[in-house]
């Protein structure tokens, strides 16, 4: 079979039988196409590499500069598809098996302090107020400020939270129920702060005729109908220059990571924190627990008799 057949049966497949939300599906086709092409470049299709080939390829990227996570993600990608080539009696081996994941470093996420958050936060509703004479300024001021609380609030992932349906703002606005990755639905509780900038931002979406009928929270000229990821990553940049933080320390993931490390900090539960954050594995919200380290040795350092 031709590496192009065979990557549209596993997407396919990926997508009937697992669940795959779009954007993962996506990544994968432009890993394996990527890989594909290396491969033809050698002089053999991809669906009958041997493992010398790909290890060629994973030296190959990392000779253009991709970083030790960007290298364990294509050979992730590749190891599925080779797995489901075996599985579908394509391919009596796995040319992957006998590869090493390239090494990473565990980086810390970058966070937010209480205090910056709040200065963003209240900018944000300033900013509602500065924009009520102006329409459409009006609307992008409420858009934001509801947008930001009720990230902090939930720690929403950016594409769960712009691709929120309206439906659920309106059963129950104390809550809302979620779909995340593989499609997976979870409820997470709102804050009165950001139920009370959602409710002022949805009376005047419903006002308007144009965006009154929408079936997405945050509608938008866009080709999902919703708004952008990068819209509102480029709104948030500026409101934080605005508030005068330094913009690059700022992003839509960012405040979803200040959401968790803030709760971690102020004593909540790590499978709490898991479950809100909609992670499959806890080691994944284990990277938080160095908030948890620092508030021990801050409170050893102010409380201990003997502590320098």
């Amino acid at each position: 079979m031709r590496a192009a057949a065979a990557i549209e049966t596993f997407i396919e497949m990926m997508s009937a039988e697992r669940g795959a939300a779009q954007n993962t599906l996506d990544s994968y086709r432009r890993d394996l196409e990527d890989a594909a092409g290396f491969s033809v470049a050698t002089g053999i299709q991809l669906t009958f590499a041997e493992p010398g080939t790909i290890r060629s390829y994973l030296d190959d990227i990392a000779g253009r500069g991709y970083a030790a996570t960007s290298q364990a993600r294509r050979l992730s990608a590749l190891r599925q598809f080779f797995r489901f080539l075996y599985m579908e009696n394509i391919r009596t081996d796995d040319p992957t098996s006998t590869l090493d994941t390239p090494k990473k470093d565990r980086s810390l996420p970058k966070i937010l302090s209480e205090s910056d958050v709040e200065k963003l936060l209240s900018r944000a509703e300033e900013e509602t107020l500065d924009a009520k004479s102006s329409g459409a300024v009006h609307l992008q001021a409420l858009r934001l400020h509801a947008l930001l609380e009720i990230l902090y609030a939930t720690g929403l992932r950016v594409s769960e939270l712009v691709g929120l349906p309206v439906a659920v703002a309106r059963s129950d606005n104390r809550f809302l129920m979620v779909r995340g990755k593989g499609s997976k639905d979870r409820v997470v509780p709102l804050s009165g702060k950001a139920r009370d900038a959602m409710a002022k931002y949805l009376a005047v979406r419903d006002a308007l005729p144009n965006l009154s009928t929408s079936i997405w929270l945050f509608p938008a000229i866009s080709e999902s109908g919703f708004l952008a990821r990068q819209v509102f990553a480029r709104e948030l940049k500026g409101l934080a220059a605005r508030a005068g933080l330094k913009t690059s320390a700022i992003s839509p993931h960012v405040l979803r990571h200040a959401f968790a490390s803030h709760l971690l900090q102020n004593g909540a539960d790590l499978r709490a924190v898991q479950q809100l954050l909609g992670h499959s594995d806890i080691s994944t919200t284990q990277i938080y627990t160095h908030v948890m380290e620092e508030r021990l040795h801050q409170l050893v350092t102010e409380h201990h008799p003997l502590a320098d």
